[in-house]
Protein backbone atom coordinates (compact mmCIF):
# COMPACT_ATOMS: atom_id res chain seq x y z
CA UNK A 1 0.00 0.00 0.00
CA UNK A 2 1.59 3.14 -1.42
CA UNK A 3 -0.49 5.91 0.58
CA UNK A 4 -1.56 3.88 3.66
CA UNK A 5 -0.18 5.61 7.53
CA UNK A 6 3.07 4.59 8.50
CA UNK A 7 3.16 1.79 11.49
CA UNK A 8 5.32 3.95 13.53
CA UNK A 9 2.54 7.12 13.14
CA UNK A 10 -0.55 4.71 14.12
CA UNK A 11 1.14 3.21 17.58
CA UNK A 12 1.83 6.38 18.81
CA UNK A 13 -1.45 8.14 17.96
CA UNK A 14 -3.20 5.24 19.90
CA UNK A 15 -0.75 5.19 23.25
CA UNK A 16 -0.80 9.31 23.21
CA UNK A 17 -4.24 9.97 25.07
CA UNK A 18 -3.81 6.91 27.91
CA UNK A 19 -0.14 8.41 28.73
CA UNK A 20 -1.88 11.51 29.25
CA UNK A 21 -4.82 10.28 30.91
CA UNK A 22 -2.42 8.28 33.78
CA UNK A 23 -0.31 11.47 34.48
CA UNK A 24 -3.54 13.94 34.98
CA UNK A 25 -4.88 11.09 37.08
CA UNK A 26 -1.31 11.22 39.21
CA UNK A 27 -1.31 14.30 39.44
CA UNK A 28 -4.69 14.37 40.53
CA UNK A 29 -3.50 12.02 43.18
CA UNK A 30 -0.84 13.81 44.41
CA UNK A 31 -2.93 16.57 45.66
CA UNK A 32 -5.79 14.53 47.32
CA UNK A 33 -2.65 13.38 49.22
CA UNK A 34 -1.27 16.42 50.39
CA UNK A 35 -4.91 17.51 51.45
CA UNK A 36 -5.44 14.91 54.33
CA UNK A 37 -3.69 12.87 55.76
CA UNK A 38 -4.84 9.15 56.93
CA UNK A 39 -2.70 8.41 59.88
CA UNK A 40 -3.42 11.30 61.93
CA UNK A 41 -7.24 11.82 60.43
CA UNK A 42 -6.68 15.58 60.64
CA UNK A 43 -6.87 18.33 57.55
CA UNK A 44 -3.97 20.56 57.04
CA UNK A 45 -4.32 24.23 55.69
CA UNK A 46 -5.42 24.88 52.13
CA UNK A 47 -2.09 25.43 49.91
CA UNK A 48 -4.34 28.43 48.20
CA UNK A 49 -5.35 30.10 51.28
CA UNK A 50 -2.63 32.69 51.99
CA UNK A 51 -3.03 34.51 55.58
CA UNK A 52 -2.18 38.24 55.65
CA UNK A 53 -0.44 39.93 58.23
CA UNK A 54 -3.62 41.34 59.78
CA UNK A 55 -4.75 37.83 60.31
CA UNK A 56 -1.89 36.93 62.19
CA UNK A 57 -1.98 39.78 64.72
CA UNK A 58 -6.06 39.47 65.13
CA UNK A 59 -5.44 35.78 66.03
CA UNK A 60 -2.25 36.79 68.66
CA UNK A 61 -4.38 39.83 69.81
CA UNK A 62 -7.76 36.85 70.74
CA UNK A 63 -5.02 34.29 72.24
CA UNK A 64 -4.03 37.05 74.48
CA UNK A 65 -6.80 38.13 75.52
CA UNK A 66 -8.12 34.50 76.39
CA UNK A 67 -5.13 33.81 78.14
CA UNK A 68 -5.73 37.26 80.15
CA UNK A 69 -9.26 35.92 80.82
CA UNK A 70 -7.65 32.33 82.12
CA UNK A 71 -5.22 34.26 84.45
CA UNK A 72 -7.94 36.60 85.95
CA UNK A 73 -10.17 33.84 86.46
CA UNK A 74 -7.88 31.60 87.89
CA UNK A 75 -7.03 34.61 90.03
CA UNK A 76 -10.60 35.40 91.00
CA UNK A 77 -10.94 31.84 92.34
CA UNK A 78 -8.17 31.13 94.10
CA UNK A 79 -8.79 32.41 97.76
CA UNK A 80 -6.26 34.76 99.16
CA UNK A 81 -4.06 33.56 102.01
CA UNK A 82 -4.68 34.54 105.35
CA UNK A 83 -2.72 34.34 108.29
CA UNK A 84 -5.03 34.17 111.59
CA UNK A 85 -2.78 35.31 114.82
CA UNK A 86 -3.49 32.75 117.77
CA UNK A 87 -4.26 34.62 120.78
CA UNK A 88 -1.79 34.47 122.98
CA UNK A 89 -2.66 32.90 126.89
CA UNK A 90 -0.61 34.55 130.37
CA UNK A 91 1.08 31.89 131.69
CA UNK A 92 -0.12 30.66 135.02
CA UNK A 93 1.48 32.12 138.02
CA UNK A 94 4.08 29.43 139.19
CA UNK A 95 4.03 28.37 143.50
CA UNK A 96 7.28 30.06 142.78
CA UNK A 97 5.92 33.40 141.79
CA UNK A 98 3.43 33.51 144.34
CA UNK A 99 5.64 32.57 147.12
CA UNK A 100 8.74 35.45 145.46
CA UNK A 101 5.99 38.25 144.10
CA UNK A 102 5.53 40.55 147.26
CA UNK A 103 2.29 41.64 148.32
CA UNK A 104 1.73 44.17 150.58
CA UNK A 105 0.17 43.62 153.87
CA UNK A 106 -1.23 45.28 157.20
CA UNK A 107 1.77 46.85 159.15
CA UNK A 108 3.92 47.64 156.24
CA UNK A 109 4.98 51.04 155.74
CA UNK A 110 4.72 53.05 152.14
CA UNK A 111 6.14 55.88 150.69
CA UNK A 112 3.75 56.95 148.28
CA UNK A 113 5.55 59.92 146.24
CA UNK A 114 3.73 61.79 143.48
CA UNK A 115 6.14 63.61 140.96
CA UNK A 116 6.28 67.55 141.31
CA UNK A 117 3.21 67.70 143.66
CA UNK A 118 4.86 66.99 147.34
CA UNK A 119 1.66 68.12 148.97
CA UNK A 120 0.02 64.36 147.45
CA UNK A 121 3.02 62.58 148.83
CA UNK A 122 2.91 61.02 152.02
CA UNK A 123 4.50 58.05 153.98
CA UNK A 124 1.89 55.45 155.36
CA UNK A 125 1.27 52.41 157.28
CA UNK A 126 -0.85 49.74 156.50
CA UNK A 127 -4.18 49.72 158.28
CA UNK A 128 -5.59 46.18 160.14
CA UNK A 129 -8.43 46.53 157.34
CA UNK A 130 -5.41 46.69 154.44
CA UNK A 131 -6.14 50.17 153.37
CA UNK A 132 -4.05 53.06 153.02
CA UNK A 133 -5.26 56.85 153.34
CA UNK A 134 -4.12 59.51 150.68
CA UNK A 135 -5.51 62.98 149.97
CA UNK A 136 -7.51 63.61 146.81
CA UNK A 137 -7.90 59.61 146.89
CA UNK A 138 -9.10 58.98 150.37
CA UNK A 139 -8.90 55.54 151.27
CA UNK A 140 -7.25 52.85 149.33
CA UNK A 141 -7.22 48.93 149.14
CA UNK A 142 -3.71 48.10 149.11
CA UNK A 143 -3.01 45.12 151.14
CA UNK A 144 -2.99 42.30 148.66
CA UNK A 145 -1.27 43.98 146.13
CA UNK A 146 1.92 44.48 144.66
CA UNK A 147 3.73 47.91 144.72
CA UNK A 148 3.12 47.85 140.84
CA UNK A 149 -0.54 47.29 141.25
CA UNK A 150 -1.24 49.54 143.92
CA UNK A 151 0.62 52.50 141.54
CA UNK A 152 -1.55 51.88 139.44
CA UNK A 153 -4.86 52.24 140.92
CA UNK A 154 -3.28 55.27 142.54
CA UNK A 155 -2.25 57.21 139.04
CA UNK A 156 -5.63 56.43 138.19
CA UNK A 157 -7.77 58.06 140.53
CA UNK A 158 -5.07 60.90 140.57
CA UNK A 159 -5.89 61.63 137.30
CA UNK A 160 -9.47 62.42 138.11
CA UNK A 161 -7.92 65.83 139.56
CA UNK A 162 -4.62 66.14 137.74
CA UNK A 163 -2.89 65.63 134.22
CA UNK A 164 -0.73 62.83 133.24
CA UNK A 165 0.66 62.26 137.11
CA UNK A 166 3.53 60.31 137.74
CA UNK A 167 3.15 57.73 141.05
CA UNK A 168 5.91 56.20 142.37
CA UNK A 169 5.29 53.36 145.66
CA UNK A 170 8.37 52.37 147.57
CA UNK A 171 7.76 49.44 150.86
CA UNK A 172 9.92 51.49 153.69
CA UNK A 173 9.51 48.80 156.13
CA UNK A 174 8.00 44.89 156.12
CA UNK A 175 5.90 43.50 158.54
CA UNK A 176 3.50 41.83 156.96
CA UNK A 177 5.20 38.51 155.45
CA UNK A 178 5.21 36.42 159.30
CA UNK A 179 5.00 32.96 159.57
CA UNK A 180 3.57 30.66 162.62
CA UNK A 181 5.41 27.71 163.77
CA UNK A 182 3.64 26.13 167.00
CA UNK A 183 3.34 22.49 168.60
CA UNK A 184 6.68 20.46 169.25
CA UNK A 185 9.33 23.40 168.72
CA UNK A 186 12.23 24.29 170.85
CA UNK A 187 10.93 28.16 170.43
CA UNK A 188 7.52 28.48 168.53
CA UNK A 189 5.93 31.73 167.86
CA UNK A 190 5.94 34.23 164.36
CA UNK A 191 8.76 34.71 162.63
CA UNK A 192 8.63 37.98 159.71
CA UNK A 193 10.07 36.52 156.31
CA UNK A 194 12.65 38.48 155.61
CA UNK A 195 13.44 36.33 152.45
CA UNK A 196 11.59 33.54 150.67
CA UNK A 197 12.12 30.33 153.14
CA UNK A 198 11.50 27.34 153.26
CA UNK A 199 9.78 24.73 155.58
CA UNK A 200 13.15 23.46 156.96
CA UNK A 201 14.27 27.54 157.02
CA UNK A 202 11.61 28.37 159.51
CA UNK A 203 11.86 25.02 161.51
CA UNK A 204 15.05 26.08 162.00
CA UNK A 205 14.02 29.68 163.03
CA UNK A 206 11.94 28.05 165.99
CA UNK A 207 15.16 26.28 166.96
CA UNK A 208 14.57 22.70 165.33
CA UNK A 209 12.42 20.18 166.86
CA UNK A 210 11.74 18.40 170.57
CA UNK A 211 12.62 15.38 171.39
CA UNK A 212 9.12 13.92 171.71
CA UNK A 213 8.07 15.95 168.21
CA UNK A 214 6.49 13.40 165.21
CA UNK A 215 8.40 14.02 162.44
CA UNK A 216 6.18 12.22 160.03
CA UNK A 217 3.27 14.52 161.06
CA UNK A 218 4.16 17.79 160.44
CA UNK A 219 1.56 20.07 158.76
CA UNK A 220 1.39 23.30 156.92
CA UNK A 221 -2.01 24.95 157.21
CA UNK A 222 -2.54 27.76 154.52
CA UNK A 223 -5.52 29.48 153.76
CA UNK A 224 -7.09 29.87 150.18
CA UNK A 225 -9.98 31.93 150.64
CA UNK A 226 -12.71 31.07 153.42
CA UNK A 227 -11.04 27.50 152.75
CA UNK A 228 -7.82 25.68 154.69
CA UNK A 229 -5.31 23.47 152.69
CA UNK A 230 -3.77 21.39 155.15
CA UNK A 231 -0.13 20.37 153.27
CA UNK A 232 1.73 17.29 155.05
CA UNK A 233 5.35 17.56 155.65
CA UNK A 234 7.68 14.25 156.76
CA UNK A 235 10.42 15.41 157.95
CA UNK A 236 12.27 11.53 158.52
CA UNK A 237 12.18 11.86 154.37
CA UNK A 238 13.61 14.70 154.05
CA UNK A 239 16.66 13.30 152.36
CA UNK A 240 14.77 11.35 150.23
CA UNK A 241 14.04 13.85 147.26
CA UNK A 242 11.27 11.49 145.40
CA UNK A 243 9.89 11.14 149.37
CA UNK A 244 8.99 14.48 150.69
CA UNK A 245 9.86 17.84 148.88
CA UNK A 246 11.33 20.82 150.67
CA UNK A 247 8.86 23.31 149.38
CA UNK A 248 8.72 27.50 150.03
CA UNK A 249 6.72 28.77 152.42
CA UNK A 250 4.13 31.42 152.01
CA UNK A 251 3.60 34.37 154.10
CA UNK A 252 0.34 33.73 156.21
CA UNK A 253 0.84 29.58 156.89
CA UNK A 254 1.03 27.94 159.96
CA UNK A 255 3.88 24.87 160.23
CA UNK A 256 2.29 22.65 163.10
CA UNK A 257 4.40 20.17 164.49
CA UNK A 258 2.60 17.25 166.61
Amino acid sequence: MKHGVPATLLVACLTATPVAFAQESASRASIDLSAATPETGTTSPDPLTISSPADATDATSSTAAATSSTAVATSSDTPPSVTVARPVTAAAPTPLDLATAYQIGPEDVLEISVWKNPELSRTVPVRPDGKVSLPLVNDIQAAGLTPVDLRDQVTTKLAEYIPAPEVSVIVREVHSRKVTVAGAVKLPGRYELKSTMTVLEVIALAQGLTDFASRDRIVILRQNGQKTERIPFNYRKISDAAQQDNFLIRPGDIVFVP
